[in-house]
């Protein structure tokens, strides 16, 4: 007996890689909903290679009988649907940024802290954390079990995609319009994307952080260790997928460059590719549509006793978003869920 699977949000960048995602993975699924606002019901969505959704109306939708139910239609709409989700007995994975913080709903990357999942049971959903923080935690889990992280410095380079197909719009029609010697105007983004990077993602908050910036210094303690010292600049830079980060590491306890790359290559979710030669390094264009967490440019760090530096690169969209959220549910159905 399979599973009715809702994704909310289906028509955005996120709901159709889940979508997506579902179809890939064979999720077993019985039935799969496809929802989103008023304005999209009707439209149809593509559900793996030969398939094909009709949007529903999420505001009219009844969540009895359902599941599980993947949601990413941005914080407010998420606010009030999936409470209402997990009434009806639906366990909500909310990919939103509404539900991170909240004390008694479990924040979860499945290859760091999948015990935290079995907390939903409190108000059924579960949180999916911020997409710049998934591959940073799954780079770090493996060396914070080796040597225990004191503090991390990390500098993001964030495609366009992880603030929507607007803004990847906006990257496209800028670039255009800079080769054909048309005006370039901002609209999605407060200054100019094309051949430019932004230091600002999400609002500024009274210390200077932005908030994008502070999700991931919180979510970090939320989801590996509350002792961890993170500082963070939060970068948009002219890129569609994929996200990339500069991580400085300083550990506790001695750690040498072999035992960080022997340690990341056995974990799960995670694939090194670090040769010290041109090239030999991975970048946002290549890990588009893949689901690993690439570690690149590992080496010591000699200003700290304890110190390592690396370059980590994953799709937002997929590892970021939409496959942490899967992988949740594939988590959930094998040992809370069974049928």
């Amino acid at each position: 007996m399979g599973y009715r699977v809702a994704v909310i949000g289906a028509t955005g960048n996120v709901g159709r890689e889940m979508l997506q995602t579902l179809a890939e993975r064979n999720f077993p699924a019985s039935e799969v909903i496809a929802l989103a606002s008023e304005r999209s019901a009707g439209r149809e969505v593509s559900f793996g290679e030969d398939k094909v959704l009709k949007i529903q109306d999420l505001a009219k939708f009844d969540f009895k009988g359902v599941d599980i139910a993947l949601s990413s239609p941005g914080a407010k709409v998420s606010a009030q649907h999936s409470p209402r989700a997990a009434a009806a007995g639906c366990v909500v994975i909310d990919n939103t940024s509404y539900f991170r913080m909240e004390h008694d709903i479990p924040l979860v990357v499945p290859e760091v802290n999948p015990e935290a999942i079995a907390k939903y049971k409190k108000r059924g959903i579960i949180a999916n954390p911020n997409c710049s923080t998934i591959q940073m935690v799954v780079a770090l889990k493996p060396l914070h079990d080796l040597a225990k992280i004191k503090r991390v410095v990390v500098s993001t380079y964030q495609s366009t995609s992880g603030a929507g197909k607007d803004a990847m719009d906006e990257l496209f029609n800028q670039t255009r319009a800079i080769y054909v010697n048309d005006p370039v105007e901002p609209h999605k983004f407060p200054k100019q994307i094309a051949f430019n990077v932004i230091p600002q993602i999400d609002i500024f908050m009274q210390d200077g952080a932005t908030k994008e910036e502070w999700k991931m210094v919180v979510e970090t303690k939320k989801i590996m260790d509350p002792d961890i010292e993170v500082n963070a600049t939060c970068v948009r830079v002219p890129v569609f997928i994929g996200h990339a980060e500069s991580i400085n590491v300083e550990f506790e306890n001695p750690i040498t460059v072999e035992q960080a790359r022997k340690a990341l290559s056995k974990a799960p979710g995670v694939i090194v590719v670090d040769k010290r030669e041109p090239g030999g390094y991975v970048t946002p264009a290549e890990c588009a549509g893949e689901d690993a967490t690439y570690v690149s440019r590992i080496r010591k760090d000699p200003t700290v006793p304890n110190g390592l530096s690396m370059w980590v690169v994953a799709d937002n969209l997929r590892k970021g978003a939409a496959l942490n959220a899967v992988q949740i549910a594939e988590v959930l159905i094998k040992d809370y869920l069974k049928k």
